[in-house]
């Protein structure tokens, strides 16, 4: 029995054999490129300008708010001063680095205050696990910044649309209460 179903199994295994055809390979014919005509370049069509980078004079719009900031009534001279970074919240794309440098000249330039030096604020930035990019954003995150540093005062400025104008806008705040000093705006051109 175990040998007729040997012999049935393996006829039936034969029999699925097939055996392979010798395919013929298909003629190459060498196909010609089409010729197509070249696209005719117009001279008269002009390249469009690239959007101008507007160039703002910070130091021109901060001026004017440092010198009211130093005068406001309750404002202690001599005192440690942070100058947060400066913040955009406008649409559009602004060098607020370029508006921090000015507004940190313009306080330096008046002696009036200690400021901070940026690279106690990077150092304290990263120990309070906060990026360099990170610019802040809230009032809260400035004095904690602030208290770490040990300073007295703290400068939160943004640069805001207000009905299609931008304007920065600035606060003096005190580190131990959080309470507002001072506050005053500029247009930024």
């Amino acid at each position: 029995m175990k040998r007729i179903l040997f012999v049935m199994l393996s006829a039936i295994l034969l029999a699925s054999c097939v055996a392979p055809e010798i395919q013929q390979p298909a003629p190459v014919t060498p196909a010609e490129p089409e010729k197509k005509p070249e696209p005719s370049v117009r001279p008269s069509e002009k390249v469009p300008q690239p959007p101008k980078i507007q160039s703002i004079d910070w130091q021109s719009i901060v001026q004017p708010l440092v010198d009211q900031m130093v005068n406001a009534h309750g404002v202690e001279a001599g005192k440690v001063l942070l100058v947060d970074s400066v913040k955009n919240n406008t649409n559009g794309s602004l060098r607020t680095l370029k508006a921090t440098d000015a507004l940190m000249s313009a306080i330096s330039n008046k002696q009036a205050f200690q400021v901070v030096p940026k690279s106690q604020v990077h150092v304290a930035r990263q120990a309070l696990g906060l990026s360099a990019e990170d610019s802040l954003g809230l009032r809260s995150k400035s004095i904690g910044l602030a208290r770490y540093l040990n300073a007295d005062y703290v400068l939160y400025s943004v640069v805001a649309n207000n009905q299609g104008q931008r304007d920065l806008e600035m606060q003096l705040m005190l580190v131990k209460t959080g309470e507002i000093l001072w506050s005053g705006r500029g247009d930024v051109n």
